[in-house]
């Protein structure tokens, strides 16, 4: 089958890490940009599993890559203009996008990733260690690149989730204000436009809302922790601070809530892990669910995104944003498990699923809530079958994660000289394009449905009747 090349790229592509998103992400990148094996590298700790890289042709480099070596490293190897592919887990995201920024490097990663022992130093304090804290540095690195006349372009947590979604978010807003203004024109551009039409569309919350139901043929044994992605990379979303982008509309901050007192100000932290802190949500396939609040960076950057201040700088608007994910089956198990054991990581077998997936869909949206059509969920239902006939190396949760990566160093390509951006700061539409192919059935769906829907009254404490859209309802407390 003949693949359409978006782009060429004659410099040097590294890619740090060779985990299920790299290993998927390769077949994409030799698919969809005219680019020699000989020009990528791969720097990677572990040995090539999953034998992608020695089919397609492409040098490993075993050095794992530490904070004292890290730099030496990097400087030996690396040369204007060539593009780093950060897909790794327990390397210092920061550090090595200050190395790239220095030396004229395009760069690009899932997420902002601290050093190994980062979500865990007890010398941090919890905002400090949060995504909030670690997307603040990332703007540190704007800043001082604006200061000195530098801009490669580096685009910071690019994944499915962060980064898929911000694209998915503004396609869904502009859904909704045609469905409701069918007879204006909407083709908002610059920050300001697309914040003032969520804030006139009454966009008072928007979920992440996501529900995998994949299967593995070998259930979950005890002692193990199952993930249908990268295990090290969830258990540590898992164990940092649940996270959210904290909106203008919300009366009740949580009794364990907590504001920043640095920084953009749009997002709040609650003094409990991930793994232990769940709230009500809703995708069209599952309906009701069961999530976890995941710490994100998208939770901070839409909601930071989508801000409207007035004259005086003063907050007149912003949505709550938080990511609602229902991991697979397997995984909510090992979950519980972990959390039985006092968050012990050391103790667990961990398992990667993908080959021995037997069925399942990963249905990947955003459900923005508040307007005048109640909700409306906006994404992506990708079935494990239609991932395995799209792409080798995949499941349906890695495709969703990897075509993004794969149009975000397009986009990086096609965009040298952006200097930091995120998912919120790019061309949707052009990221969308790149990424439906491989997304499976693509919907939109709007739904009545509330997180007071079937709920009794029994401990009226804990809700609030008069706006159903408040984090009090969405959050279950026990």
């Amino acid at each position: 089958m003949e693949h359409r090349k978006y782009c060429s790229f004659d410099k040097k592509m590294w890619i740090i890490g060779f985990g299920c998103i790299a290993s998927g992400t390769l077949p994409l990148i030799m698919r969809h940009i005219d680019i020699s094996p000989e020009q990528i590298t791969i720097i990677t700790k572990d040995p090539d599993a999953s034998g992608c890289a020695e089919r397609f042709g492409v040098k490993l480099l075993l050095t794992p890559l530490y904070r004292e070596n890290f730099r030496n490293i990097l400087e030996s190897l690396l040369s204007a203009g060539d593009i780093v592919v950060n897909l790794s887990v327990d390397v210092g995201s920061l550090d090595i996008m200050k190395v790239c920024s220095d030396m004229g490097v395009l760069y690009l990663d899932t997420c902002c990733e601290p050093w190994i022992g980062g979500y865990t130093d007890a010398n941090l304090t919890i905002s400090e260690r949060s995504n909030y804290g670690l997307r603040e540095k990332v703007l540190k690195i704007r800043e001082h690149q604006q200061q000195v006349g530098i801009s490669p372009t580096h685009i910071c947590s690019h994944g499915a989730n962060p980064g898929l979604v911000s694209h998915l978010m503004k396609q869904a807003l502009i859904n909704v204000a045609r469905e409701i203004h069918p007879d204006k024109v909407f083709d908002p551009k610059m920050k300001q436009e697309w914040a003032m039409l969520a804030k006139d569309m009454n966009i008072k919350v928007v979920h992440i809302a996501e529900r995998d139901t994949q299967t593995p043929r070998v259930p979950k044994r005890r002692g193990e922790f199952v993930n249908t992605w990268s295990v090290d990379g969830f258990m540590g979303e898992g164990i940092q601070p649940a996270e959210l982008g904290w909106g203008t509309h919300e009366k009740h901050l949580p009794p364990d809530g907590r504001h920043h007192d640095y920084g953009c100000g749009a997002a709040i932290y609650i003094e409990r892990p991930s793994f232990t802190t769940r709230v009500r949500s809703w995708t069209p396939m599952e309906g009701n669910y069961l999530g976890f609040l995941i710490t994100h960076n998208e939770s901070i950057s839409i909601t930071d995104y989508f801000t409207v201040k007035n004259e005086n700088n003063e907050v007149l608007y912003r949505p709550t944003c938080h990511y609602a994910y229902h991991p697979c089956d397997a995984a909510v198990s090992s979950i519980h498990e972990l959390i039985g054991k006092n968050f012990l990581l050391d103790g667990f077998k961990k398992r990667l699923v993908i080959d021995e997936i037997v069925d399942g869909v990963d249905e990947l949206g955003v459900l923005l809530c508040g307007h005048k059509k109640n909700a409306y969920w906006y994404g992506s239902q990708l079935s494990i079958d239609t991932a395995r006939n799209l792409a080798p190396y995949n499941s349906a949760t890695s495709l969703q994660v990897t075509s993004s990566v794969l149009a975000g160093i397009i986009w990086a390509m096609e965009n040298p000289s952006r200097g930091v951006v995120e998912a919120d700061d790019m061309d949707y539409e052009r990221i969308l394009e790149i990424c439906m192919p491989y997304l499976g059935n693509v919907v939109g769906v709007y739904t009545d449905w509330n997180p007071l829907c079937h709920r009794t009254s029994l401990f009226p404490q804990d809700i609030d009747l008069d706006d159903p859209w408040q984090f009090k309802n969405v959050r279950l407390y026990s």
